[in-house]
């Protein structure tokens, strides 16, 4: 049956092929942008997206609410900064808390009781029930106690779905494998740290599925606000990731272990300590991914 989605960060790079997905299965499908968005990757969908502007206020977001009507927001828009500096709090104090409190309160004012919120993994420094990696992650985490408020007292119902390290190709943020790509065009040595950490990959086309399944989910589970780690479940050491992507490709990447330390709070081995959202389970292995990331080396 055809549904109403709300999307915010549907400009995003998994934002806007969350939003594809849903217009291919016949949706109706609205996106908050603000002012400034690149709406890029969005490109041959314009015409089957309906827009709806965020001015850094609740009324525009309360208008977004009451001319969408939608069965379910989606909620992928934040930023995301791994070490903060002074300069940054403001920055992610308003995308990741204003905004989203913003977002929260339309929805119940609005009547709509579906919500699908993305975390992160990085909520969960060394399994810990609680303990937030860096600043973005403490953002997170208070987005979801803000959350966990409108759900008891308006009886919204919210899934957590908490990411880890997403890819696929065409992915304009300057993450790993783009980093990589540009080491082997350029013959640039990249600095890394000693390669010892784990990574858990999670290819896009999986990702989304996960956003849907959660989505027909929500109509049917009887709690009001539960959480989900949307992970590969095989985590891979660094050093083995490269090996694995210079064998796909056929080439050797110019890298420098031990270039650069680890970070502060680097995290060695992911969370593995959450709940599994039923009915999902990655798809894509971790070869054929990286095939399609680098299509145009392989």
């Amino acid at each position: 049956m055809k549904k109403k989605y709300l999307i915010s960060g549907g400009s995003g790079f998994i934002g806007s092929h969350l939003a594809k997905k849903l217009v291919d299965l016949g949706n109706e499908v609205h996106i908050i942008i603000i002012p400034s968005c690149n709406i890029d990757l969005l490109k041959g969908y314009e015409e089957n997206i309906i827009f709806h502007e965020y001015d850094g206020t609740f009324h525009s977001l309360d208008n977004a609410l009451v001319n969408s009507k939608p069965d379910v927001v989606f909620h992928l828009a934040s930023v995301f900064i791994s070490q903060h500096q002074p300069i940054d709090i403001d920055n992610l104090i308003l995308s990741n808390i204003l905004f989203g409190t913003h977002l929260v309160e339309a929805i119940v004012q609005n009547g709509v009781r579906k919500l699908i919120n993305t975390g992160t993994s990085w909520q969960h420094y060394n399994n810990s029930e609680y303990d937030p990696v860096n600043l973005y992650a403490a953002t997170k985490q208070a987005m979801e106690d803000i959350i966990k408020y409108y759900c008891e007292a308006d009886k919204l119902y919210a899934v957590h779905l908490k990411l880890f390290d997403t890819y696929g190709p065409n992915d304009p943020r300057p993450k790993l494998l783009n980093l990589l790509k540009k080491a082997i065009l350029t013959g640039e040595v990249l600095e890394m740290s000693g390669g010892e950490q784990l990574i858990d990959l999670v290819y896009i086309d999986d990702v989304v599925e996960a956003f849907y399944i959660a989505s027909e989910f929500i109509f049917n589970t009887k709690y009001i606000n539960c959480s989900y780690g949307i992970s590969s479940n095989s985590p891979i050491k660094l050093k083995n990731l490269i090996e694995i992507i210079s064998d796909v490709i056929g080439r050797k990447i110019p890298i420098k272990w031990g270039g650069k330390p680890y970070k502060t709070r680097e995290v060695m081995v992911p969370w593995n300590t959450f709940s599994q959202l039923e009915g999902w389970a990655p798809k894509i292995e971790l070869e054929e991914g990286i095939k399609n990331c680098f299509q145009e080396i392989v």
